[in-house]
């Protein structure tokens, strides 16, 4: 395999993670900067806090269709590791975009795209088990950490190697962007969806 052409999956990855659809989606919809307003995030979830369902639904479409299209962009130029390289460019790219300053969002609904493409039904444990921990305990945040503990667990033990070693980085970026909120479920103070601590 070239290491041009992963360079290449790699950059279009990034180009295409780093679009800031929380962003892009609130302005066009008219509602307000998701950085001013809750975590100052731009995810789906604090686009949510707006009060804008529809703005939040959106923003998650989008962050996780640009990690399955990335996925299927660099499978295209250069097949399997194409795609990991893609994946792990898009989840960089979202995490770090380089239009906000490298400061971007927290990559839960990137990690789930890239994963719809990489292994579905690893993408399907990720779901589960996020809708299942949201709905018992109603931290989004703890939701999104069980969810890919859950996702990596299940790729390691379905014998996906390849991509359990790249989840094995992009779960861990994964937790140290959620460093704040760990620490505030620790000692009681995370809000939950829809509410307060």
């Amino acid at each position: 395999m070239a290491l041009a052409q992963l360079l290449v999956c790699l950059l279009l990855g990034y180009a295409l993670g780093s679009i800031p659809f929380g962003l892009v989606v609130s302005r066009l919809g008219g509602g307000p900067d998701p950085r001013t307003i809750g975590s100052h995030n731009i995810g789906a979830t604090n686009v949510l806090r707006s009060g804008r369902r529809d703005l939040a639904a959106a923003t998650l479409v989008c962050d996780a269709l640009k990690g399955t299209f990335a996925v299927g962009v660099g499978f295209q130029i250069a097949d399997y590791a194409g795609a990991d390289v893609a994946a792990l460019g898009a989840f960089l790219g979202h995490l770090f975009p380089v239009w906000l300053k490298f400061n971007g969002g927290k990559g839960v609904a990137t990690f789930l795209g890239c994963l719809i493409a990489l292994n579905f039904p690893a993408a399907a444990v990720f779901a589960a088990v996020w809708l299942f921990i949201a709905w018992w305990r109603r931290f989004s945040s703890l939701a999104a950490l069980s969810a890919a503990a859950a996702a990596l667990l299940y790729l390691f033990l379905s014998g996906d190697f390849d991509d359990g070693l790249l989840y094995v980085v992009l779960t861990l970026l994964l937790f140290w962007k959620h460093g704040g909120n760990i620490r505030r479920l620790r000692v009681g103070a995370e809000s939950r969806i829809g509410g307060a601590p």
